[in-house]
């Protein structure tokens, strides 16, 4: 109940996933289905440093080197900049 009372109080719109219904947001699950496949499950993290600092190379290929086509295969790190947003991508 608190975080719905925080978003009444801040205005933020809350949209609930129900549990076990990931279709709901098919975006987010579709990324977690492609950091899976080509990091988790590609690589050996013998250290939490090592796991951060392979995530961290594996985003950044993601958001600034592969492009996209649901954006007109453009890289999502350029699609950022040129909306006015010159900092790093807001999917991190």
């Amino acid at each position: 109940m608190a975080i719905l009372r925080w978003s009444q109080e801040t205005g933020v719109e809350w949209h609930y996933i129900a549990p076990g219904k990931p279709q709901q947001n098919a975006f987010i699950e579709s990324l977690n289905g492609k950091f899976r496949a080509e990091c988790l499950n590609t690589n050996w993290f013998l250290s939490l440093d090592e796991a951060r600092r392979k995530c961290e190379v594996w985003r950044r290929d993601y958001n600034e080197v592969r492009p996209h086509s649901a954006i007109g295969n453009q890289v999502p790190a350029a699609l950022h900049r040129s909306a006015g947003n010159p900092g790093q991508p807001a999917a991190r």
